[in-house]
């Protein structure tokens, strides 16, 4: 891989995240150079959807003046309701689509979060099935990821990769997301 300069990415948990998602963007995403601060809107220590425990670099309110490329939201429920109901997150993500930063979500969280706060402003987006009755703010696509303006959302666990993908894509170029995905056998 070429040396293109790091990248910073958020990327909020909470209990109840789904944790295949968080894992997959925080992974494939430092696989690709970026510098990704895991942040916790509650414990350091989280309970993901499926008992899994994950740990976060740091709270959500130790970010509320740093500055990021990304910031990407991962699903599941009760987690995207919490990243919801956080204030400090509230604030980062309208401060940084405000900025013309990117965003993204997936799974439930561009219906909980993002459509709740009037975050896609009319995008096309996607997200599960079950919560894009929801997308009250923007325009349902049926695709597994979908890029609109500054805004990426993917429908959930087994679009994960992809949508991790398409983020490297987006922050560096095709060529770093095929970097990464050709040795995780990603075809």
């Amino acid at each position: 891989m070429t040396d293109l300069p790091k990248r910073k990415v958020l990327v909020p948990i909470a209990d109840g995240t789904e944790e295949i998602e968080a894992v997959c963007i925080i992974d494939v995403l430092r696989r690709a150079g970026a510098d990704v601060t895991v942040a916790s809107v509650g414990n350091l220590q989280i309970t993901a959807s499926r008992g899994v425990k994950l740990v976060a670099d740091c709270k959500i309110a130790d970010c509320r003046d740093d500055e990021f490329d990304l910031i990407a939201l991962p699903g599941g429920i009760p987690g995207a309701e919490h990243l919801r109901d956080s204030q400090p997150l509230v604030q980062l993500l309208r401060r940084h689509q405000a900025g013309g930063g990117w965003y993204g979500a997936i799974c439930a969280a561009p219906a909980v979060v993002l459509s709740h706060h009037g975050l896609l402003g009319g995008r096309k987006v996607t997200g599960h099935p079950s919560f894009v009755a929801q997308l009250s703010d923007g325009t349902p696509m049926a695709e597994r990821v979908v890029v609109d303006g500054n805004c990426v959302t993917s429908q959930g666990p087994g679009t994960a990769l992809e949508f991790a993908l398409t983020l490297v894509a987006l922050l560096y170029d095709n060529a770093r997301a095929a970097a990464v995905a050709a040795p995780m056998l990603v075809a």
